[in-house]
This record gives structure tokens, sequence and C-alpha cells, in this order.
């Protein structure tokens, strides 16, 4: 049990992955270099299976993550705030400004509820201080969640839309929280769900229709698998050392891709991780599920 290289274009921050089941396609982020990919999951095999070419969209801004609005657009959480993407000619339009105060800071790992509420993080580009903060976004209302964040990730919410899960990585506390079903806010406080080890760093997360997360652990070069009581109960190896997001995929998401990076790594390192910022299909079958519309 591991992984198979899903696309062999190397990414310095891969990031963001996310599944539209209509197009059939999967999207993620090189978010330092300034790239959207994607890349078809045409019917190929006994299970269907990756297949064609990578195909790399140049951004104006540093992107990190994506929702599906329709057939025809796109939302794109941006280092600006929000973009509506034209899906057929990539063009991106400024819908909702974020953060224009501090033009150091980036977005980073953000998911759609349940509700087609969207949950957002943004952090420090140079990742020094609290300067990050998490907001909700519904039907073109933006609220902050919390603040004071290093580097927000696993955000991510249980199949019922009663639970969102996140992290404040460099704290190594995985959170839990319950949220209204009906909108995605915050109904009480957070409380720790998963403690990290010493074995590297709680990154991005995808909770499964059983309510398992799938967490990608940043250094650990795994991706690792928690009941929805905490309990880690499966751990998956993936072939780089930096191996940052999980989502599922395919026509009845049953399968995990995972992003990876070598942001970071010396020239030694790079050479000892060879598949460092590539994307990857974990070769296990799982409950997976799509990703909500955002509601905009």
């Amino acid at each position: 049990m591991g992984a198979t290289v899903f696309s062999d274009v190397v990414c310095e921050l891969g990031e963001g992955p996310a599944y539209d089941p209509d197009s059939g396609r999967l999207f993620w982020f090189d978010i330092v270099n300034r790239k959207l990919l994607e890349k078809a999951w045409p019917n190929g095999g006994p299970n269907g299976g990756p297949d064609g070419a990578t195909v790399v969209h140049d951004l104006p801004v540093m992107g990190s993550a994506i929702a599906v609005i329709d057939a025809q657009r796109q939302l794109l959480v941006t280092e600006t705030g929000l973009h509506i993407r034209d899906a057929k000619t990539g063009r991106l339009t400024l819908h909702k400004a974020l953060e224009q105060e501090l033009p150091n800071n980036r977005s980073n790992d953000s998911r759609v509820h349940p509700s087609g509420a969207f949950w957002i993080g943004t952090m420090p580009k140079d990742e020094a201080g609290p300067s990050g903060a998490i907001y909700w976004y519904f039907k073109g209302e933006v609220r902050t969640l919390f603040t004071g964040i290093g580097i927000p990730n696993s955000i991510c919410f249980s199949p019922d839309g009663r639970i969102a899960y996140f992290i404040d990585t460099g704290t190594k506390s995985l959170k839990r929280v319950d949220v209204d079903p009906a909108n995605g806010l915050p109904t009480g406080d957070p409380k720790e769900f998963v403690r990290g080890g010493s074995d590297g760093w709680i990154d991005g997360s995808v909770c499964d229709a059983e309510g398992v997360v799938w967490n990608a652990k940043w250094g650990g070069a795994r991706v690792d698998a928690y009941s929805p009581d905490g309990n880690l109960v499966k751990s998956v190896p993936v072939p780089a050392h930096q191996s940052s997001c999980p989502a599922f995929v395919g026509p009845d998401a049953s399968r995990i891709v995972v992003t990876s990076a070598r942001k970071g790594m010396d020239a030694a390192q790079r050479a000892a991780d060879p598949d460092g910022g590539k994307t990857f299909l974990l070769d296990i079958a799982v409950k997976g599920r799509f990703e909500p519309k955002v509601a905009l």
C-alpha cells in the first residue's frame, strides 16, 4: 500500500486540490509560482484512472484554493481576495477583496462547507508571526471566524456539516468545532481533536463520507486517517517528504490524490526527495464525497 504519481509536474508548493465531478477534472495550485494546474480523469483501467497531460495555467496572483460555482464559473481564493474565474477562458474578475491592509499576507488552505459556505485561511507570506485568519464567506457575506493564525490548514467538514476541523500548523493541535449545518458558522468553541507528534506537521485534510479525516503529514511523507473520535486508523506512505493536501477524485470519489512540495529544501534535500513537488494517487479505495458548490 502506497502511492503512485498522478502528475509528474513538479510544484514548488503544491496545494489546494479539488475535483470537479461534472467536468471530471482535478484542479490544484503551485502557490508560490502562481500556477493553477488541472488534469482530467477518464475511465481508464478497471476502476477508472488518471490519464493525459497536466495543463498548467499562469495566474497573475498567488492562488491556493478553488471551488465550483456552476458549469461556467469557478471561485478562486488568492492573495488579494476571491476571484471569479471563467472556466472556459481562464479570465479572472475580482469578486470580494480580502486583507487589502495586509499586503504581506496570502491565502492558504480553504474548503467549502456542505451548505455552500467557504472557509478561507490566510497567512503571512514569510511564515513569521500570527497575522493570518480564517474567514467565512457565504452568499456574498464575509465574516472573520478566527484570528492570530500563523499557518491555517486542515480545513474540512463532517459529511453532515455539523463539525469543522482546522489547525494553525505550528501549534500541532488539530481542532474541531461544532458548526451550524445550515450555514457553516461555529456554534461552540474549538477543542483539540488530534495532537500532532514530532515526525512532521499536520497539513491539509479532507473528511470522507464516514467522517474519517484524511490528513497529509508535511515532513512525514504520508497521509494519516483519523476516525471521528480522533484515533489513528491508517497511514499511507507517499513518495515525497513534504506531502501537503489530499482530495477525493474519480467518478465515485473513491480515490485520494495528495499534493506535495519542495519549498524550503536545499539542493541536497531535493536530490534525496526526487519526487518532491509531484502529485500522487493513493493506492487504496475510500468512501469519499464530492466537494459542494460554493454559494455565491
